[in-house]
Parts: C-alpha cells; structure tokens; sequence
C-alpha cells in the first residue's frame, strides 16, 4: 500500500508547489506601500511661470537619496538643483533652475516608504503651455526585473524557512519529544534554518540594488551594501542573522544533548530551559519582520508591532507543526511512529494558534483596511479575501484530521494487543524458521567435516567463535528487519493512521498555496494607504486654481497630523478669488470624504515675491467639517501662499501649504 500512496503523494506536492510558484509569478510587482498623495505643481498642471521648487506628498514618512527626486527639462536634461529634504511632515522638495523656459517638464521620484519598500513613478507639468517632451515615463516601477523577482522569491522562502524551523522546533518540544531523535524530522527542522539563513543572506545583498537601480550587477556593490546596513531594514536583516546563530545553537542542542538525556529531572530541566530560549529567539526573529515591514508605521504602530509578532509565531507553530507531522507520519522509522498522544497535543496547539490567528488577522485587518468597501476596492483587500478563504479551508480539513485523531485514539489499545499477538505468533514462526534453517546449517557443516558442537573441524583448531558471533549478528539484524517491515506493513495498514495522513497532507498542501498568498500580501500595499492615494487623487485635478465664470479658487490639501484620526484633507474654497473682498470657506473631511469636526483651523495667504504677508485668517465654525470667513482682503494680485493649520488634539497639529494665483 505503501509504494501505491507514494506516487500519489509525489504528484499532489508537485501539483501543489506548482500552484504556489504560479500564484507567485502572476502577482507581478507589488505595489508600493507610501503613495503620492499630493504635489506642487499638481499633475498635468500649467502654471504660469516656473517654480522655484518642486515638492511631493506622500502618505507617510520615505527615505530619500541624492537622485530620489528628478525634473527633467523637454529634452531629457535635469534642472534641479541640491539634494532633496524634507520640508514638513511628509512632504519632500528639491529646488529648481531660475527662469525655466517654457514647456512641459517631468517630475521623477524614487524612494523608500517607511516600512521598507520602494517607491517609485513619474508625472508631468507644464510652464505657460504643453509642449512635447522626449523622457519617456510609462513603465517605471521599483520593482520589476529580475532583481525584483528575486527579492520576491527571497522573502517567501524566508518566511517559510522561519516556519518550518520554529514550527517544528515547537512540535518536538510541545507535542512529541522522542522526536528529536528521529532522522527526518531534524532534517525538517535544519532544513529551515539553512533557508532562512540563505534567504536573509540573499535579502541583504540584493536590497540595495532592488531600492536603487534595480541592476544584477549592483548586487554585490559593497558600497550600496554599506548603506542598507544603515537603514532600518539592513538592522533587521543583520538582527536576523545574529539570532540565527543562537538558533542553530538552540537545534544543535535540542538534537543533540537533549535527545541523549536519560535522566528524567535532567530533561524536564533541559526541556524548560530550552521551551524558554527557543520562544526568545523565536520571538526575536518575528520581531525582525515587524520592525521593518507594515507593523512598524501607520496607525497605532506601538501596539501593531507586538501584535505582528504574536501573528507570526502562531502562523509558525501551527503550519510549522504541521509540517512536522506530516515527516512524522511519512517517515518516521517504524520502530518510532508518532504516537496519538502527540497527534493529540498537536491538535491543541494548533486550536490555540488558530485562536490567536483570528484575533490579531482581525486587528491587522481593521488598521489596514479602515472600511469595507477597501475589501473589494483595492488589491490589498481582495488578496486578503482570498487568505481568509484558504484559511477556513485548511480549519475544515484540521476539523477533518482532529476526527481522524479520535478515531485513532478509539482503536489503539485493541490495535496494540492484536500487534502484541501478532508479534508473538510472527516471531514463533520466525523461531521455527530459524530452527529450520539452523538444521539446514547443521546439515551442511556435517557434510563438510564441521563439528557443530564445538564450531571447529576435525582437522581444524579451536578458535572459530567468531565466526559463530558473525553470524548471529547478521540473523539478529535479519530478524530486527523482518520485525520493522511487519510493524511498518501493519501500521501503513491501518484506515485511520492513512486517513490522518492523507488529510495531514491535505492540509500541508493548503498552507504552502496560504504562504504564498501571505508573502505577496505582505508586499501590496495596504487598503487603507490605496484609498487614501485615490481620494487625494481624485481632487488632484482641482487643486489648481479654478479660474471658470465664477472666478473661485479651490485647494485641496492632504494633512496628517500623526495622532490618532489626524489624517485627512482640507480644502479651501475662496471666491472670487481676486484683489478686495473674498468669501472663503474651509471643509474638512476624512480620507473616504465624510466631514469631521477637528478643534481649530487657521489660515494664513502671503505673497512672498512682494514680502507681504502672511495674513492671517481665523475662519467661524459653520457646520460639521465647515468653516467660514467674510471680507477677506487680498491686497494685490500674484503667486499667493496658501497656508493651512489643522490642528486635531491639544498636541497634535500640522501646517500644509500650496500656491496659487489670485487676482
């Protein structure tokens, strides 16, 4: 029975690695995770002369490089000037050429969001009118090539080398400690560390090339591997390497002095010894992704990091664990086989970290999504529709196993005498085989002069004993062999262990296509982030001035103030727009455009060409999210500053700009 599942086993892993790989290789690159949610001048704006600078907002803080921000003239040419800084919050400027010519220029930008992926896209501008532009600026993205693949495919293959290790390390201590004797499971457990360890490796040599020029030959550039180790991700990925030391110290310990402990209160000691280092440096590991990915920035990070963590480790000790059964089942010596006891206590564990699953999956998902239309509106939400799915399939087929397990648990002590019986009577006839084959022996030493009682010849001298122990070790090992392939034939036999293992492998199927999900969502960016970019998007077009019949002036303007509900956009209505009286009218609204109310709102225009200003002006309270001011005096015409404070708690506050021509 046993060569007749192995095909079969064979195939379904293929087929299932099959549709993991595919899955990973449809995903394309992935979407950066700190979008552009505003910029001066806007997209596909014409301004009338040309600005001293040109800044970008984006979503959240980036890391900025000596080329992060590029303008380029019609003719490809650069006309900025300086390095790119920081000019408040999230925006970010670099200063341009005097007296532009007219036409249409190119705004290229390239950096690093916050939680450590890369960014990167272009758009257009004019001075006085369009005109045709030579720099080509479709097709631009961080991540594409074979680096960015690469670095894909490093990341799953560190997420699943951390499972795997943890995970089994977990399932030899908790649920079956005879297993750390067992040949194939400390090739499981090793078999992770050695990923892991290569992965980070690979990771950190091809970082600085997947950040910067997305080159093969940049890979082993020691300068640009000099500055990721100064980055938060090249901490991470140093971390990383320094625990796994102490993790290879810890298996080495766990298959080695450990297995040998005979002592009873020796190895109670060692195991709790070892239950606590491994959780420390299992948790340290996790801790490695949460600092420098999703968990580390946005909303409510300090109590997000902690959370990621927990989600990963009881990600490691359910999947990894499984993962260990299945070994065990599979290929566990039959004088070894894991027993239901263990099956059993994996069976709680895995309860407990599906448990814990749902709780922290449903606070990542809340603090990435931020409403339910996100679920189907952006790509985020859909690849997370589509883990939960995989998750609700793979509890049906533990629930499925768990019935398995029982079942199990109800034959085994009438299985366990029927093997004892059956042993007995097998080793009677093994004994009359023996004894037959012994006569033989006997019969045949006779024929040749052999003197069977005192194993030596007529005409030979005492001294052929061992030859006589030869012999009765190589039987011994005969029968040992004989006695393993009838337990192993007798267990491979019985329906309920081939149940077990069949929905065990089922479920190890379901988790690598669920890691696979779980690796490229991790690389798209969050719902959240992706409607907030839309909304600042959408009002892009109007954050130029308006100058219709009416003559009104509109800005609208990005804000996040960095506390708790402090992101937003403001936007500023002022009519006619021109020299004297004006009516201006300020809302407030959250990224999906519901109004809310925040504590103050001050608005300040100055006319730095002119050094007039700033002017301020305090607007009344209308209505939820409205503000009004009346007899608003703009003295003369110009390039006006349009200052904006928000200030949404007693210590949170932020002040957001833009020009715009008035008069």
């Amino acid at each position: 029975m046993t060569q007749t599942i192995a095909p079969r086993v064979r195939t379904l892993v293929l087929l299932l690695l099959a549709a993991a790989c595919a899955l990973l290789a449809g995903a394309g690159p992935a979407s950066a995770h700190a979008a552009v949610t505003g910029s001066d001048p806007g997209q596909g704006a014409v301004v009338d002369k040309a600005p001293a600078r040109i800044s970008l907002t984006f979503s959240e803080q980036v890391a900025l490089s000596d080329d992060s921000l590029r303008v380029l003239d019609p003719e490809g040419k650069r006309v900025d000037t300086g390095k790119p800084a920081n000019v408040s919050g999230t925006t970010y400027a670099v200063p341009l050429h005097s007296g532009l010519p007219d036409g249409t220029y190119t705004v290229a930008y390239q950096v690093v969001s916050a939680d450590s992926h890369p960014v990167a896209g272009a758009y257009t501008f004019s001075i006085g009118a369009p005109s045709k532009t030579s720099v080509s600026v479709s097709g631009q993205s961080a991540d594409d090539g074979v680096v960015g693949w690469l670095y894909g495919f490093g990341r799953y293959v560190s997420y699943g080398g951390f499972i795997v290790m943890a995970g089994g390390a977990a399932f030899v201590l908790a649920c079956w400690r005879r297993g750390s004797g067992v040949r194939p499971v400390q090739r499981f457990v090793v078999s992770g560390w050695v990923a892991l360890t290569a992965a980070t490796l690979a990771l950190l040599l091809l970082r600085g090339s997947f950040t910067g020029s997305g080159k093969v030959s940049d890979i082993f550039d020691l300068s640009l591997l000099g500055q990721v180790l100064q980055t938060k991700s090249g901490a991470a990925l140093v971390s990383r390497l320094l625990l796994l030391a102490a993790a290879a110290l810890f298996i080495a310990v766990l298959f080695g002095a450990y297995d040998k402990r005979e002592d009873a209160q020796e190895k109670r000691d060692l195991t709790f010894g070892l239950s606590i280092g491994g959780i420390v440096v299992a948790a340290g590991l996790a801790a490695s992704w949460a600092m420098s990915e999703h968990a580390s920035v946005g909303l409510q990070a300090g109590i997000a990091m902690p959370v990621d963590v927990l989600h990963l480790l009881a990600v490691a000790a359910w999947l990894g664990g499984l993962g260990a059964l299945l070994v065990a089942l599979y290929r566990a010596p039959a004088d070894t086989p894991v027993d239901t006891a263990a099956v059993h206590r994996f069976s709680r564990l895995a309860f407990g970290s599906v448990l814990a699953l749902i709780a922290t999956g449903t606070y990542q998902s809340w603090r990435q999504l931020g409403s339910w239309s996100a679920f189907t509106d952006t790509r985020y939400g859909q690849l997370l529709l589509a883990k939960i799915a995989l998750v609700v399939v793979l509890v049906g087929v533990a629930w499925i196993s768990r019935r398995w397990t029982g079942r199990l648990a109800e034959t085994a002590p009438v299985e366990a005498a029927a093997v004892r019986e059956k042993e007995r009577v097998g080793a009677g006839a093994d004994g009359a085989a023996a004894g037959d084959d012994v006569d033989a022996s006997d019969q045949r030493e006779g024929d040749s002069g052999l003197d069977t009682a005192t194993g030596t010849g007529t005409g030979e001298q005492p001294g052929s004993e061992p030859a006589d122990a030869e012999r009765a070790a190589q039987l011994a090992r005969q029968q040992a062999a004989r006695d393993a392939a009838r337990r192993k034939r007798m267990r491979d036999a019985d329906p309920n262990r081939f149940g077990l293992r069949r929905s065990v492998l089922a479920e190890a199927g379901i988790a690598v296509v669920l890691l696979a999900v779980t690796t490229v969502l991790t690389q798209t960016e969050p719902g959240r982030t992706e409607q907030e970019a839309k909304a600042a998007t959408s009002s892009s077009a109007s954050s130029t001035a308006d100058t219709g019949a009416s003559g009104a002036l509109t800005l609208n303007m990005p804000f996040d103030t960095g506390g708790e509900d402090g992101k937003g956009i403001v936007t500023v209505d002022v009519d006619p727009a021109r020299v004297g009286d004006n009516e201006m009218h300020v809302y407030v609204e959250r990224p999906n455009g519901r109004a809310f109310d925040i504590p103050e709102v001050k608005v300040e225009f100055t006319l730095e060409a002119k050094d007039i200003g700033p002017l301020p002006v305090v607007p009344d309270h209308i209505a939820t999210g409205h503000w009004s001011a009346n007899g608003v005096q703009i003295p003369m015409a110009g390039d006006w500053k349009v200052d904006v404070t928000v200030r949404t708690s007693d210590i949170d506050e932020v002040t957001v700009s833009k020009n715009a021509q008035i008069g």
